[in-house]
């Protein structure tokens, strides 16, 4: 046992020897040099004159290290501002994303302030990190995501138009009526969209002589206001925007966790089990079949082979014969004895009610009872199957076999004993891993079983198609036009998955534990390095009433157009809150307002619409930042 009393005295005497020696040192120092008069206030004092020296000095280093090695910047902003995002007041908390961004910014700010540190983390780092976030949310949605397409099309570009025509207004209007000077508009509208391209098509329209600043002005004053508006609005807006889709859903009055449940079902067209290549399709789950063992005691048991019994006793099936504790071959097609003991897998209220009444006493055999589960997609490729029903299938179908779910290009289909299969629908079994193989092989395929092998391969190229797409540019007038690596990508990650829905020999299942890690390690380091950059920014650009200004501007033009937004989705087109949600974060270009309301509502549903009014959005966002540039 530890001793608390003797520890804790131990501490005290600790702590006052710490602090007695330099306050000894100091009373002798003045003792020597004959200073009576020095006060016990004066002796602290000098006491803290010695020690901040030293104490800066260590904070000193200790910053500098964050900014030689940005790795370690990154891992402590996402530690910390994972840890403050589960904080929460009245249900309302951060989230991980938004508490590493502020935690980012508040480090890159006191290096700055403090020991003028400037961070710069190579952005090629936050890029990548942000691509393999859209990649794997990709991944999650591309089933529902052309589902998505055909049921709100209409509703997501018309909130996308919302959001961009209001935010356009808000800010150069807003700049103009408050009298701020040129670059500042075309600044906020940057940094309120979180666009950061839009700098770019600011800084273009200077270059190339399309605006002139006015006398007295350079193209270097210019270009500073956009910067700084930037920093404000971008900091402000992003922090703003997060908070504000996470609670969308409810200001209005909507349960997140409700209405995202009744939009998966909406847009899944009814389905109960993931499709094909989807995470989480081939987990076990529920099941009413279950697996024991009995020893063979009944007459009508013994002497019988096992193909005789399944022949009289269809929904019984056997898989496992133990005799003398030995495991007996089944492909010899052996006869039961008595006291054999015989594992069966059929439905658990039977196994409990008739089962031991027909077969004999049940029987705790280990090696009997030890028959591991799997579950399986069967991609059906024999043509001699096809218009076949399910109950035809299963005369060929070896014992323990059952069939839980039956897709059709890549769409779930009532299940029953009539159902047709046809050539390349998806069957998903459940069984023991040797019947699992054995039935794919008489349905022409094989057993697509879950699997913890690398996505690498599939992942590296779907990203590289994806983003060599999104740096395609077409000019027009002097605008440059481009789909964005951002979009490319998760576009990529929604083809990948909507094939494998409907082949699920392409890669098969995805793994949810390396999907998910993907989409929030992705997300939360790509705001991580980001926060280390715009740190700096946000100082350079503190001073006046400008500050004031854009702040008010930079946060009306982030938040008041989503918000009108969402309110016509759900009131005028009848959008389910959590689509409308996503269609909204989507116009704003907002992926870290995406993670909020993906984890307030505990599903990625919210996703589906998200592509369809970002990529919208992001041509209009850059054509007007050009024409305010010009304006001004």
């Amino acid at each position: 046992m530890v001793d608390l009393k003797r520890g804790g005295r131990t501490i005290l005497k600790s702590a006052v020897c710490s602090l007695g020696l330099p306050l000894l040192l100091v009373a002798k120092t003045a003792a020597a040099k004959g200073d009576a008069t020095l006060s016990a206030s004066g002796v602290i004092g000098q006491v803290f004159d010695t020690v901040r020296p030293v104490t800066e000095a260590g904070l000193h280093g200790f910053f500098q290290l964050l900014g030689n090695q940005p790795i370690a910047f990154v891992m402590l902003a996402l530690a910390l501002g994972t840890l403050i995002g589960k904080f929460s007041i009245k249900t309302i908390s951060l989230g991980s994303t938004a508490g590493t961004l502020l935690v980012g910014i508040a480090i890159s700010m006191i290096a700055e302030a403090s020991f003028n540190i400037t961070y710069a983390i190579p952005g090629i780092l936050s890029s990548f990190m942000l691509l393999l976030f859209m990649y794997a949310l990709g991944l999650k949605v591309g089933p529902q995501f052309f589902s998505g397409l055909r049921k709100g099309g209409l509703a997501f570009v018309c909130i996308g138009l919302i959001v961009w025509s209001l935010n356009w207004v808000i800010c150069y209007f807003g700049a103009k009526l408050v009298g701020l000077a040129p670059g500042y508009a075309t600044g906020l509208i940057s940094g309120s969209y979180t666009i950061t391209a839009i700098l770019g098509v600011g800084q273009g329209a200077l270059a190339s002589g399309a605006y002139t600043p006015p006398a007295g002005m350079t193209v270097e004053e210019v270009g500073a206001n956009m910067a700084a508006a930037y920093a404000i609005s971008y900091v402000l807006s992003t922090v703003g925007i997060i908070l504000l889709i996470r609670y969308l859903p409810r200001i209005f009055g909507h349960d997140a966790v409700a209405d995202a449940k009744l939009a998966e079902a909406e847009f899944s067209g009814g389905a109960i089990h993931p499709v094909p290549g989807a995470p989480g399709a081939l987990t076990m789950g529920f099941s009413p079949f279950g697996v024991r063992a009995f020893a063979v005691t009944h007459k009508r048991f013994i002497g019988r082979t096992v193909s005789q019994l399944a022949e009289d006793f269809p929904e019984v099936p056997i898989l496992r014969v133990i005799r003398d504790g030995e495991i007996v071959d089944l492909a010899s097609d052996p006869s039961v004895k008595k006291n054999d003991v015989v594992t069966v897998r059929a439905d658990v209220d039977k196994l409990i009610l008739e089962e031991g009444e027909l077969i004999g006493p049940e029987s705790d055999d280990s090696q009997a009872r030890n028959i591991p589960m799997e579950v399986a997609d069967v991609h059906i490729g024999s043509h001699k199957l096809s218009g076949q029903s399910l109950s035809e299938l299963g005369r060929i179908m070896p014992g323990g076999v059952a069939v839980r779910a039956l897709f059709r290009g890549g769409t779930e289909l009532p299940l029953g004993p009539k159902s047709d299969v046809r050539f390349g629908d998806v069957l998903r079994l459940s069984g023991p891993d040797v019947a699992l193989k054995k039935t794919a092989k008489q349905l022409g395929g094989h057993a697509i079983l879950p699997t913890m092998k690398s996505e690498v391969l599939y992942l590296a190229f779907a990203m590289l198609a994806g983003y060599l797409v999104g740096i395609v540019t077409v000019t027009i007038s002097g605008i440059p036009f481009a789909l964005g690596t951002s979009a490319g990508v998760i576009m990529a990650g929604v083809g990948v998955s909507y094939f494998r829905s409907r082949n699920p020999d392409f890669g098969g299942p995805v793994h949810e534990g390396a999907r998910s890690f993907l989409q929030d390690f992705g997300l939360n380091a790509f705001v991580a390095v980001l926060s280390a950059n715009v740190g700096p920014k946000v100082i350079s650009a503190l001073g006046g009433d400008t500050i004031l200004w854009l702040a008010l501007i930079g946060v009306a033009g982030a938040l008041v157009p989503p918000f009108v937004a969402f309110w016509v989705g759900i009131k005028i087109f009848g959008l389910n809150s959590i689509i409308a949600d996503g269609s909204a974060t989507g116009a704003r270009n907002s992926t870290p307002g995406l993670n909020a309301i993906m984890e307030e509502s505990g599903s990625s549903v919210a996703a589906i619409p998200y592509p369809v009014s970002y990529a919208l959005t992001t041509v209009l966002a850059l054509i007007g930042g050009y024409i305010s540039m010009i304006l001004s």
